[in-house]
């Protein structure tokens, strides 16, 4: 529950201890927990200073994002395909990303989506800054000791760039997910055109982040309607298997949007109860930060089977059993996946 108040209860209504519980409860033993490593603010632990350098880094990537469509030259390239596309904002961003986290959190393992060759990155796209309000939250206690050679980082610096080429620009959103002993444990989402549809003087862009223990926020949480099933999938890498499976579910709706970002958007405000993706080609720089986000608001996300996605350095980036996430009833999709979609995607 403490996950769910932290999305939903408003910063005014928020203890001003914590940030998690309404102000009424202040009194209380979890306040009375929370104390200790609030009065250590000036020294906050390793995992919210990396969020809150992360949240930064990812305001500012979604920055250099709407720069590069603004401009006009996207600097598309192909890289396994026309499906599979690469352009001047994916490379700006993942620069500005994985340098600024690596001159700050030098002993971080950072993965990245592009493979790009090493070379001098521009002093204009390194951000140092951070975003105090971050630091004003406990530490979840289980996090409070983790020394920054343990964490992976993975980084997707455009996640959606075919929708991105093609304008649907409110599919695109940019990805950094943290990762303690193989599992999720915090993300960052922004979402670069927020709002873009909103008209002129609308203020564009948003980033959502959580921890596993803490929350998740930057959003309002909300839930599809008891009795609705809507899934969420892919609009760009369909197939029979995908839709076979999709199918099987007996959906009342189908939102066919770009991005494993958005999905899980569609997912915690409440447009889509399940995501299915019933194929290869999603890889753990898409499923990392939003896994983290979902988690931290009581959702789930797997791979078809069931099994928890494993997110330490040497595991392999692709996630070959497809992807089955939900925000709540998760059961009733696991157990509707068809043993012939299940066979046909090894882990």
């Amino acid at each position: 529950m403490l996950a769910g108040l932290s999305a939903r209860t408003s910063d005014s209504e928020r203890c001003s201890h914590c940030s998690l519980l309404p102000k009424a409860a202040v009194a209380c033993d979890l306040l009375q927990q929370c104390q200790p490593a609030f009065t250590m603010a000036s020294s906050p632990c390793l995992l919210m200073r990396l969020v809150a350098s992360s949240y930064s880094v990812a305001d500012k990537a979604g920055k250099l994002v709407r720069n590069v469509m603004s401009a006009g030259d996207l600097g598309i390239v192909e890289k396994t395909g026309a499906d599979d596309l690469q352009t001047k904002a994916d490379r700006m961003v993942q620069k500005s990303i994985c340098t600024s986290l690596a001159r700050k959190f030098p002993h971080l393992t950072i993965i990245g989506e592009e493979d790009l060759p090493s070379s001098d990155v521009e002093e204009d796209l390194i951000e140092a800054g951070q975003y105090n309000e971050i630091l004003k939250h406990c530490c979840p206690a289980q996090y409070s000791n983790i020394k920054e050679e343990e964490l992976v980082v993975w980084v997707d610096p455009l996640d959606g760039t075919k929708e991105y080429t093609e304008g649907l620009l409110d599919h695109v959103t940019v990805l950094i997910g943290i990762a303690y002993e193989g599992k999720a444990i915090a993300g960052v989402i922004n979402q670069p055109f927020y709002n873009y549809e909103a008209g002129d003087g609308a203020v564009l862009g948003r980033t959502i982040w959580g921890i596993l223990g803490l929350g998740s926020f930057g959003f309002q949480l909300k839930e599809v309607p008891d009795g609705n099933h809507i899934i969420t999938t892919t609009r760009s890498h369909s197939s029979k298997l995908v839709n076979d499976c999709i199918a099987a579910l007996n959906p009342d709706k189908v939102v066919r949007v770009g991005g494993a970002g958005n999905k899980i958007i569609q997912l915690i405000e409440g447009h889509a109860s399940a995501y299915v993706f019933a194929s290869p080609g999603c890889k753990k720089w898409d499923t990392c930060a939003p896994e983290a986000i979902l988690h931290a608001v009581g959702g789930k996300l797997t791979d078809i089977h069931g099994n928890a996605f494993q997110y330490h350095k040497e595991v392999k980036h692709m996630n070959s059993a497809g992807v089955l996430a939900t925000l709540r009833n998760y059961d009733h999709y696991a157990t509707r996946i068809p043993h012939a979609v299940k066979d046909a995607l090894v882990p």
